[in-house]
């Protein structure tokens, strides 16, 4: 299912003093399958970007295509809309609300036609995907749960309706380092699985290690998109756009200034290490 986004550009309050141009005439192309991560400064037009995706908001300008269809032309079914694509809103915990965790993952639910059987099947599915175990947790109260918890239950309330894609925005922001792991492991997992992720983060060490491919705005443009190799490779244009890079680029720059062979293109931490072991036992690195 491409998602096809066509020389979309939004302003906000047009025609008043308040203008804001968020998006200029941008375009990409998102493939079945793929893992998308999308970088830049707060208020480049990130957010605004996956909200015109999953059509909360119409361009101002341009076409925005799922399935060849333009998800803004009048008569297009929103209802379909909702099933292809679920959003994972910044800190998704914030938005559970009712009273046990089997009701909230099932809340998204009520307008598919499922029997009740079929909808704690798929309430079930859902919540063990997430790693919880569905008799252990489905009548706790979705608050009193951990950070980490909650937003794994918030995650599964959209899985439960199974998107072909799945859009997440900054979800590792606030999680601890565990949490941070286990909920990386779980979009990976889904990747594998043939779901469409597209992230948002600020976190390039995440999408370094994670996504297949990065795409960076800069005031409402793409100034860089490409493999997760090619853009977060070029420490150089990174740096000088003052986007951050990752840890494991910074450390293979300190290994070069010292004289030490690290490939200037390094940026995950697998590939630093299996560099640094080859190196340990007199080879070349790989």
């Amino acid at each position: 299912m491409p998602i096809e986004i066509k020389n979309v550009s939004y302003v906000y309050a047009k025609g008043t003093p308040f203008e804001t141009t968020a998006l200029q005439n941008v375009s990409m192309t998102i493939e079945n399958g793929d893992f998308v991560g999308i970088m830049g400064h707060t208020g480049c037009g990130k957010s605004t970007l996956i909200q015109l995706i999953v059509g909360l908001m119409r361009p101002s300008e341009g076409e925005i295509l799922i399935d060849g269809k333009d998800i803004n032309l009048r008569g297009y079914n929103r209802s379909e809309l909702r099933r292809k694509v679920g959003l994972v809103f910044q800190y998704p915990e914030c938005q559970l609300f009712e009273t046990t965790v089997e009701k909230d993952v099932a809340f998204g639910l009520k307008h598919l036609s499922l029997t009740k059987p079929e909808v704690t099947e798929r309430v079930r599915w859902a919540l063990e995907t997430v790693g919880f175990g569905f008799e252990k947790v489905r009548d706790l109260s979705p608050l009193g749960l951990s950070g980490g918890e909650k937003r794994r239950v918030a995650i599964a309330g959209v899985l439960a309706v199974k998107p072909q894609v799945l859009i997440l925005d900054e979800p590792v922001a606030g999680l601890d380092p565990l949490g941070r792991e286990a909920f990386l492991k779980l979009t990976d997992e889904l990747n594998a699985a043939g779901t469409t992720i597209i992230m948002v983060s600020h976190n390039v060490d995440a999408l370094a290690e994670h996504a297949k491919r990065i795409v960076v705005l800069e005031n409402g443009e793409i100034i860089m998109d490409g493999s997760a190799k090619e853009v977060l490779g070029n420490a150089d244009k990174l740096t000088k756009n003052q986007i951050g890079i990752s840890q494991s680029t910074i450390i293979a720059e300190m290994l070069l200034e010292r004289g030490v062979n690290i490939k200037q293109d390094t940026i995950r931490y697998d590939e630093l290490v299996s560099q640094l072991i080859s190196l340990k036992r007199g080879g070349v690195t790989p």
